[in-house]
């Protein structure tokens, strides 16, 4: 599952020629239509060149669905893959001028010459420089044809758009046309070290304005990379979105965090340890012993370096999760976080490739090895404990079905209060104040259950 709680640049920065980044924005986009996740494609470019490919390669990527539907009215057959993504890496940037970066006209002119500078395209230069040309004297009239096909509008495939109307009839667009919008950076207070109005008067010093969100949260009016926030390499603030970080209170309400023996918790999918993290920071002075399992043992590296920077302390294993047998010491926790793996189809912003990356028939697999892992680790939690399942997820067979199925088959479990299906929410009121608690934040699923006494 993408991770959702690192933060993203959506900055271009100061780069080589444009010719040169929308040779490296079509590489990324090539790869990724052949099934490369867009964390890794953008891992490829080095370094230096990364920050305004990948700038470019998110809003690529957030009007591919637009750009794709001009190339079919530009070309009567597809053209071979690397002239076709630059193509349509064009397009998406200069469909419209009020979001394009750059001038079209700058845009169709450093296409042209990326094509002629690449082998691999340089025998259909001509053809995208005959397209991009088009495009630019008939611009408005194919964009106004292209208007009436949905993916287009919406930049989701067609039955991403379909299972959502159906879902959630009365926020389907909302919830697609916040897909499309850049995501917030959020930070998590660490009230282990600081409060969120001491930590939020210092980002005021250093001309960050922020907003509260939640109970540890701020919202920054812009993004600014780790480095430039102060107190983060000291461990007093991480980066996460507002929904994800419901979960570690949400999962510690209403449990005795004052008794003797140490409350024992699971997080079960714990990389990069955002909520491992955090589940030791709300439990505050309270005696608590966290296992973090994570099944990827590169992954299970950054968990270590997230307490570390955060002057934590967690047992990491790596495990998988659904396999207990391998793991599991035979004693009960009180508490399991299950961050189950999903479509991510609620943290489309950040990671604007996984519409394009995803299968519907993705949803039923998924679902299967959710219903696994919550049939795996139930048995795991004593009587009266707690287990929260969450997903990234909009879609409801991997929220409000999954934990129907669950309930109905597991006569132990009770569904405490929970804020169900939180979707995505982008958006401030009239005094650029975010509009509700948890301000504008990624699409979620939270099901708390409580494990009653046979």
């Amino acid at each position: 599952m993408p991770d959702h709680s690192d933060p993203i640049s959506d900055s271009p920065q100061a780069s080589p020629p444009l010719w040169r980044q929308l040779q490296l924005t079509a590489a990324t986009l090539a790869s990724i239509r052949a099934g490369v996740s867009g964390s890794v494609a953008f891992e490829a470019v080095e370094p230096g060149l990364r920050p305004g490919v990948q700038a470019l390669g998110f809003q690529v990527l957030r009007w591919l669905g637009r750009a794709e539907a001009l190339r079919r009215q530009l070309a009567k057959r597809t053209p071979p893959p690397a002239a076709d993504a630059l193509l349509c890496t064009a397009l998406a940037l200069a469909w419209d001028g009020e979001r394009s970066p750059y001038e079209p006209f700058t845009l169709v002119d450093q296409a042209v010459e990326a094509a002629k500078r690449n082998p691999g395209t340089r025998a259909q230069a001509s053809f995208v420089n005959a397209c991009l040309r088009r495009f630019l004297r008939e611009r408005d009239e194919l964009v106004s044809i292209t208007d009436r096909e949905p993916v287009a509008q919406w930049n989701h495939p067609r039955w991403w758009i379909e299972r959502l109307k159906r879902q959630h009839p009365r926020d389907w667009q909302r919830v697609l046309a916040a897909d499309n919008n850049q995501a917030p950076m959020t930070l998590r207070v660490n009230l282990r070290k600081t409060s969120v109005a001491a930590f939020r008067q210092g980002l005021a010093a250093v001309e960050l304005p922020s907003v509260p969100v939640g109970a540890s949260g701020l919202q920054l009016a812009r993004a600014r990379p780790v480095s430039q926030i102060p107190g983060f390499a000291e461990g007093e603030c991480s980066v996460q979105d507002a929904a994800a970080q419901v979960a570690a209170p949400l999962l510690l309400s209403g449990l005795d965090l004052r008794r003797d023996a140490p409350l024992r918790v699971l997080d079960a999918c714990a990389a990069p340890g955002g909520k491992t993290a955090h589940l030791l920071e709300a439990a505050g002075s309270a005696a608590i012993e966290v296992t973090a399992l994570e099944v990827d043992p590169v992954r299970a590296r950054r968990i270590d370096e997230t307490l570390a920077r955060l002057g934590l302390g967690a047992k990491v294993v790596v495990a998988d999760a659904s396999r207990p047998a391998d793991w599991w010491d035979g004693r009960a926790f009180d508490a399991i976080l299950l961050d189950a793996p999903c479509t991510a189809s609620g943290i489309v912003r950040r990671h604007p490739d996984v519409r394009w990356l995803r299968r519907e028939s993705d949803i039923e697999q998924l679902a299967l090895q959710q219903a696994m892992l919550l049939a795996g680790l139930w048995p795991l939690v004593r009587p009266g404990g707690r287990l929260l399942y969450c997903t990234c997820s909009v879609f409801f067979e991997e929220g409000a079905h999954q934990i129907e199925a669950f309930l109905a088959h597991n006569t132990d479990a009770r569904l405490l209060p929970s804020p169900g299906h939180l979707l995505p929410q982008s958006g401030v009121n009239a005094r650029g104040v975010p509009d509700n608690a948890l301000g504008d934040h990624d699409g979620f699923f939270y099901a708390l259950l409580e494990k009653l006494p046979r």
